[in-house]
């Protein structure tokens, strides 16, 4: 009986001493209107959504889905983690000849009203042609009822956003 007793109360603390803090951190989440510039293309424009993924956020530890869609409806999805106002990020991009590059970014985060914020970002997406760099500078939208709507609803989904696929590795012989 006591051994029982013994091994109940152990797994009981383990329990206890494996759950994560709650999140305390400010919450990004959002639509933003970007606008970059980088080495290959020039001056862009860009919306990105970033959405807090409450399952890995606690204590000032956030983390998110990072989406990106193109002015020519491309969509790429990522993630982003964020502690205090920085924000290292990082998605696929593919092209049309189904070739992948990995994007990674690091933001600085400013509050520029009482529910709104904007980031510069700095990236680097790495190539056999030895890389293209950027910045951008995104702030937050103030979004109509319907885009608040179906942007809480979004946030209620279990799923995350699925990435750019990427093509199955062939065994060189």
């Amino acid at each position: 009986m006591k051994k029982i007793v013994i091994v109940t109360a152990m797994l009981a603390f383990s329990g206890i001493a494996q759950a994560k803090p709650a999140f305390t951190g400010p919450n990004y989440t959002g639509l933003y209107e970007c606008k970059g510039e980088n080495s290959s293309i020039g001056a862009y424009e860009v919306d990105v959504a970033l959405r807090l993924n409450r399952v890995s956020s606690h204590g000032k530890f956030g983390a998110y889905y990072y989406e990106t869609e193109t002015v020519n409806s491309t969509l790429y999805h990522g993630q982003a983690v964020a502690v205090g106002n920085h924000l290292a990020i990082s998605f696929n991009i593919r092209d049309k000849k189904n070739n992948v590059d990995h994007s990674t970014g690091l933001a600085t985060i400013k509050k520029i009203s009482k529910d709104r914020w904007s980031f510069r970002k700095e990236y680097f997406e790495p190539d056999d042609s030895g890389g293209n760099y950027g910045t951008e500078d995104c702030v937050m939208k103030v979004l109509t009822p319907e885009e608040k709507k179906a942007l809480e609803e979004k946030n209620l989904e279990k799923t995350p956003p699925k990435p750019a696929s990427v093509p199955p590795r062939t065994k060189q012989q």
